[in-house]
């Protein structure tokens, strides 16, 4: 047999092989998309006319082949459900402006409520989780480009490496953002090194990591006063939620204003800050989000 020939029959099996693969993987994407939670606004929520609206992003990434092809190969979840693309984040910052809605940073949100005067009319927070480069690199410049606030809630002790997936912007990349934006970025806590799970559960949800959770909380805020000379009234939950215990923690500390969630739902009047509802932004629930600041 010549090495042509072999270089021939190696050649046919390797696309064979990659065409079984995509085949494999792709029935893999039916499945795994086809049944994540369904991000959209519920129809209820859909009725009220005033409200606060909070934006919940993770990676906005560059539109080129190669991001194009990992999306396509791979049947990870969230690969699929807590990526935006950067058109599409433009997009929709362009439709915040067209649409003349307002956008307020998460301390405005906590003066109106405070101020126990009812809300009139649609507001939105944006709020970006984990702070990995693709805030730094590709979010961070549109916002700039249209003075809007924001909130990045920052896995204080992670920063550079890589987890989950997305490369975590380092120290001094966030530090530079931060001065940057001229007082519209604030910093919340994404926990100091707590941002994983152990057989299905986010780690600082076991009970019998409670009293670890308290400690890694407090070197977080540790962190925060150093790098920002106090510590942060935003916290939070990786995973979207704590359990009563946590809960009751992270309720009970003087600093903390607002603690995120990722229970879908509107800001209203009425809303306990410390289970603040956000919307995941996805190519899902974007139609209803939309829908809901034109209405």
């Amino acid at each position: 047999m010549s090495k042509t020939t072999r270089k021939w029959i190696l050649g046919v099996l390797i696309v064979v092989f990659l065409g079984v693969l995509s085949y494999t993987v792709r029935k893999s994407i039916k499945f795994e998309v086809g049944n994540h939670e369904n991000y959209a606004l519920a129809a209820k929520d859909m009725k009220i006319k005033n409200g606060i609206m909070v934006f919940c992003y993770h990676r906005i990434l560059n539109d080129d082949a190669t991001v194009k092809t990992v999306e396509a190969l791979t049947p990870n979840n969230q690969l699929h459900v807590y990526n935006v693309n950067v058109s599409a984040f433009k997009a929709q910052m362009k439709f915040l402006s067209k649409h003349h809605i307002r956008v307020i940073s998460t301390s405005q949100m906590v003066a109106m409520l405070h101020s126990h005067q009812p809300i009139r009319g649609k507001y939105v927070v944006l709020t970006f989780d984990d702070v990995d480069r693709t805030l730094t690199e590709n979010a961070a410049p549109v916002m700039k480009h249209y003075g809007y606030p924001y909130t990045a809630s920052i896995i204080t002790g992670a920063t550079g490496r890589y987890i989950g997936g997305e490369q975590l912007a380092t120290w001094p990349q966030v530090m530079k953002t931060y001065r940057n934006a001229h007082g519209k970025m604030e910093l919340g806590v994404h926990t100091n090194d707590m941002h994983y799970l152990v057989k299905g559960t986010p780690v600082f949800n076991l009970r019998k990591n409670y009293s670890k959770f308290k400690t890694d909380y407090a070197t977080s805020q540790k962190v925060m006063a150093t790098k920002l000379g106090h510590a942060s009234s935003i916290f939070t939950y990786p995973y979207g939620s704590g359990t009563p215990q946590v809960e009751n923690f992270l309720t009970a500390q003087p600093t903390l204003n607002v603690i995120y969630t990722l229970n879908n739902g509107i800001v209203t009047s009425v809303n306990d800050l410390r289970l603040t509802p956000r919307m995941i932004v996805t190519q899902d629930s974007w139609p209803s989000i939309s829908r809901w600041l034109s209405r």
